[in-house]
């Protein structure tokens, strides 16, 4: 017996600057999922997650009952049943493997839960941002809430700022196009708490914190405008800015071995790199305009196409 499934997500633009509220973009993945599911027979897997899930389950017992309420009865029932998160989804890549597990225990266990299928109002999106946020804390220390909410609605986010959120639709695909969106696989997990740390303890640098008021939070936002009206010949050249203010000032984000891969992009103009959630490890993000260039230059490495132009 399963539960749901919840996708995975992508952060095409915001990465950092929605947590100083620059606009962002977020999409569900759906090539990637998880589900509860209860264990027919038990592995090291099932037994693995299911200690896991008892650990976070202990974790949101202290959340505030005025924020979120559960039934306790219904959980412990389901772990008994030996209850267990099976997932695809790569933990450490930046594609929301916890925000996935934080839908599907919100959607099954919540008492008084704001269903996805309601009409969404801003006041619901930013209550379920402000739980999901609490809930999904317990993985990164500290948590915008986005990776859960897009998981639990399957729709594509449009962040303004961090308390004004929306639904949107995104320009159709064109699947015989030459160009892409692709995940490029950094062969490491990451993980989200340090990277984080590291950003807010550059932001007391006034140098870094202009940097991201007058230029990074300026060339999101030019980014998000030009992919969700398709200009893509503005989107380019934003993303190119984008990938060399990047590889500037987030390079301890970037994996050493890739400082050179996305220079080369820069230089060649065959595709463009950005970080893909917090960086340190797991997927990096590439934008081209011809996918097979971008696959010629990056011969050897994995690329994973997740939206055509």
């Amino acid at each position: 017996m399963k539960g749901p499934l919840f996708f995975a997500k992508i952060l095409l633009f915001g990465e950092y600057g929605i947590i100083k509220d620059s606009k962002g973009l977020s999409i569900p993945y759906n090539f990637y999922r998880g589900a509860l599911k209860w264990a027919d027979q038990e592995t090291e897997a099932t037994l693995s997650s299911h200690q896991n899930l008892r650990e976070y389950i202990d974790y949101l017992k202290t959340l505030p009952t005025d924020l979120i309420v559960l039934d306790w009865e219904r959980l412990s029932a389901d772990m008994d049943q030996k209850l267990y998160f099976d997932s695809s989804i790569p933990q450490g890549y930046g594609v929301g493997s916890s925000g996935a597990l934080v839908a599907a225990v919100y959607d099954r266990y919540a008492i008084d839960k704001i269903d996805a299928s309601d009409a969404l109002t801003p006041e619901k999106l930013s209550r379920l941002k402000t739980i999901f946020a609490a809930m999904e804390s317990y993985f990164h220390g500290q948590s915008s809430g986005l990776d859960p909410l897009n998981s639990y609605l399957s729709l594509p986010l449009l962040i303004h700022s961090k308390d004004k959120i929306e639904t949107t639709g995104l320009p159709g695909q064109n699947p015989q196009g030459r160009g892409a969106v692709f995940l490029l696989d950094s062969g490491s997990s990451g993980a989200t708490g340090p990277m984080v740390s590291l950003f807010m303890e550059n932001m007391k640098e006034e140098g870094f914190r202009k940097m991201m008021r007058d230029e990074f939070a300026q060339m999101t936002d030019r980014c998000v405008e030009n992919f969700l009206k398709g200009n893509i010949k503005s989107l380019f050249g934003n993303v190119k800015s984008l990938s060399a203010l990047v590889l500037k000032y987030f390079k301890p984000m970037i994996p050493e071995e890739f400082h050179e891969l996305w220079k080369k992009g820069l230089e060649t103009n065959a595709y463009y790199l950005k970080l893909c959630g917090s960086g340190g490890g797991g997927y990096m993000l590439g934008f081209t305009q011809d996918l097979e260039t971008a696959r010629a230059v990056l011969q050897g490495h994995q690329l994973e196409v997740v939206y055509h132009f």
